[in-house]
């Protein structure tokens, strides 16, 4: 249980960064499902984009590089280096040619397969700019409409690989289902996927459970109810996800560009703004041994810190510690550190407010810390 406050705790720090409308979530005060249908009723209601030239116009603001390189597309599924526009302006975006080798074009990929809600008609799902991003032609291709998943033996070619972290291949995500092939995202952008995801969750409660049997992929991960929204296996890789990849600087803008932007649709993704409400409308749901970690005594001082240094008290042996700033930015990262009586210390640390996160045998803690 202190596991999950201590992740409460942390991320409701970082609402500030976040640039919500005032009163935004004033309706948002209860919890588990019911919270959910809060949130429903707050973000249910948003201007529905074209699939062209509105998504396309959007992508420019919402899915740039940072800046000196924001001509380019912020693609989560490679690292190529493409330019928005159109071919005839000297840009990578999809004219119907090429596509068959990484880099040459960007598409529009539905991070949940458009296929597994009705297809393109199905609006405003089908152009719904949280879950519609832009991403290498090829790749888009080779993910097809195949879940989400954790890869075993990795399909995808040596020549592609070159371009791509992102995996095809066996599912051996805990107990998922025999016999599926399944996509695996960067784990830089498994966090991004994973709110895209309980956003459609709460966006579209209203009509998620009549998807489970639209698409066989889609029938493997949906529950067919609109409240825990997807299958145990598939609801507890997403909220690993979601933890071991935070909110970023990227996702923030984005989420602000989608609300505040000309082009964009008028409604935010609450699990970019308050990434607890998560863990507080699914807990029932979720493994226990999330928490494992928690059941040993864990204490972080001082806190805050006036001496530019940090010292942790762990029962359990720690694996790596890593220090992120706010903008998602990995400070420091030891791996093995090495413990004096059970404490381990950060020394040097720069004034600021950060995370820090704590791994023990595959299970992670996070705890908010701040030095001035």
């Amino acid at each position: 249980m202190k596991k999950i406050y201590s992740f409460i705790a942390i991320f409701i720090a970082c609402i500030g960064f976040a640039q919500i409308p005032a009163n935004y979530y004033s309706t948002a005060t209860g919890t588990g499902y019911p919270l959910k249908t809060q949130l429903y009723n707050i973000i249910k209601t948003h201007t529905t984009l074209s699939y062209t030239p509105g998504l396309w116009n959007l992508y420019p603001s919402s899915d740039a590089k940072p800046a000196p390189n924001s001509a380019q597309v912020w693609d989560t599924y490679s690292n190529c280096n493409m330019l928005f526009g159109t071919v005839a302006s000297g840009g990578n975006q999809d004219n119907g040619t090429l596509g068959s080798n990484p880099c040459e074009r960007f598409n529009r990929e539905h991070t949940m397969p458009k296929s597994w809600f009705g297809g393109i008609s199905a609006t405003p799902m089908s152009t719904d700019a949280f879950i519609v991003m832009p991403t290498d032609k090829k790749i888009n291709g080779l993910r097809s409409s195949y879940c989400y998943g954790i890869v075993g033996t990795n399909t995808i070619s040596t020549s592609v690989m070159a371009y791509t972290t992102c995996k095809l291949g066996d599912n051996v995500a805990p107990n998922c289902p025999a016999g599926m092939t399944v996509f695996e995202p960067a784990d830089e952008f498994k966090g991004d996927f994973a709110r895209n995801y309980f956003y459609m969750a709460t966006c579209y409660e209203n009509l998620i459970a009549s998807w489970q049997n639209i698409d066989p992929n889609g029938a493997k991960f949906f529950d067919g109810t609109n409240t825990t929204c997807y299958q145990s296996w598939a609801l507890n890789m997403l909220y690993q996800w979601h933890l071991a990849d935070p909110v970023s600087q990227k996702e923030i803008d984005r989420n602000n560009v989608i609300y505040y932007n000309a082009n964009g649709q008028g409604n935010r993704n609450p699990f970019i703004d308050h990434p607890e409400w998560v863990q507080a409308i699914w807990s029932a749901n979720l493994a226990t041994n999330t928490f494992d970690i928690a059941t040993t005594a864990i204490n972080v001082y001082p806190n805050p810190s006036n001496d530019h240094r940090i010292n942790i008290d762990s029962e359990a042996i720690l694996d790596q510690i890593e220090l992120i700033n706010v903008n998602g930015q990995l400070m420091q990262q030891i791996k093995n550190p090495v413990s004096q009586n059970h404490t381990y210390t950060l020394e040097n640390l720069s004034q600021g407010f950060y995370f820090l996160k704590l791994s023990s045998n595959d299970k992670t803690i996070i705890k908010k810390v701040v030095i001035n």
